[in-house]
């Protein structure tokens, strides 16, 4: 489809390959989150939430259902053995399938599900450090009504972001500083850490932030000097990965904006359906998979997601 990019800043010009254009790969989703890239078949697996399924879309297949009845998933990533980490909000957990030969024989286990005895509302996004420790949101969005989860009262009363240390089954709150946490992911350094607030998801009345929040991460473990990175309009950061440069990719309602780890909005490319998450991934790592509404979508960048 044509090719709809605005550079704000010259750092930018040339983002796009020569002849890149945005890509509709398949359609069908109901409300489409969460892509994760699967090396291993060159395929993308993403969250269909509200039809309660993951799907996953290949060159060489188009698009499939890879699970039914997947209690909800939302946000999707991998550790460095390979497993795939979900964010279950039916399950008010985070959930490991591990495989045996290949992608084949996948078996399920609980990661994480409560803190201190209580239940957690439904994590989102996750994100693993280099250390193997496992960051996620816990936002109150999968129990609010059983459209995208089971509706419950919170057991936590606030919304965090943990820290997850799978050596010791240790679970700690990274900060309560975010209203309601979203979408994170670490600068290519991991001295940083980037939370979206997106408590304007759920008020009619205009108010709620639409943010995205910058945490100095200290000692590999704590986060301080929170401040406000990025105010993203139209609509929300809700999903966002960044890339070997340290630029931040982030949805909005109407396109995937890129800022400069300065804060300066550098680019925005346009996505004809509203945008919920992306990843990088293909073979060079520079094609950008991107859930929009109902439909997964892709175009080739001259960056590469950070490693």
């Amino acid at each position: 489809m044509q090719e709809d990019v605005t550079i704000y800043d010259a750092r930018a010009t040339g983002l796009v390959t020569a002849g890149g254009v945005l890509e509709r790969l398949c359609t069908g989703a109901e409300w489409a989150e969460g892509p994760v890239w699967i090396q291993e078949d060159a395929s993308v697996l993403w969250s269909d939430i509200p039809n309660n399924r993951i799907l996953r879309w290949a060159e060489t297949d188009g698009m499939t259902v890879w699970r039914n009845y997947a209690e909800f998933t939302n946000g999707h990533t991998r550790e460095q053995d390979g497993s795939i980490l979900h964010c279950s909000h039916g399950q008010r957990a985070i959930v490991r399938t591990r495989f045996g030969a290949g992608l084949s024989n996948p078996t399920d286990e609980i990661v994480v599900d409560r803190f201190m005895g209580k239940r957690l509302n439904s994590p989102n996004d996750i994100v693993v450090k280099r250390d193997g420790t496992i960051w996620f949101s816990d936002p109150p969005y999968g129990i609010v009504s059983d459209r995208e989860g089971h509706r419950a009262e919170s057991e936590l009363g606030d919304n965090y972001v943990f820290r997850f240390d799978p050596r010791t089954g240790e679970l700690t709150i990274a900060t309560d500083f975010v209203e309601e946490p979203n979408g994170l992911a670490f600068s290519p350094d991991e001295t940083v850490l980037y939370v979206s607030d997106t408590s304007a998801a759920l008020r009619n009345d205009g108010g709620g932030n639409h943010h995205i929040v910058a945490f100095d991460v200290v000692d590999g473990r704590s986060l301080a000097n929170p401040r406000i990175f990025a105010v993203v309009a139209p609509g929300l950061a809700d999903g966002f990965r960044v890339d070997q440069n340290g630029w931040v990719f982030t949805s909005s309602s109407d396109s995937v904006q890129v800022y400069h780890p300065d804060g300066t909005r550098l680019a925005r490319i346009g996505v004809p359906e509203k945008v919920a998450n992306l990843t990088f991934g293909g073979a060079a790592g520079d094609e950008l998979y991107i859930c929009a509404s109902s439909s997964l979508y892709r175009i080739r960048l001259n960056t590469q997601g950070a490693m």
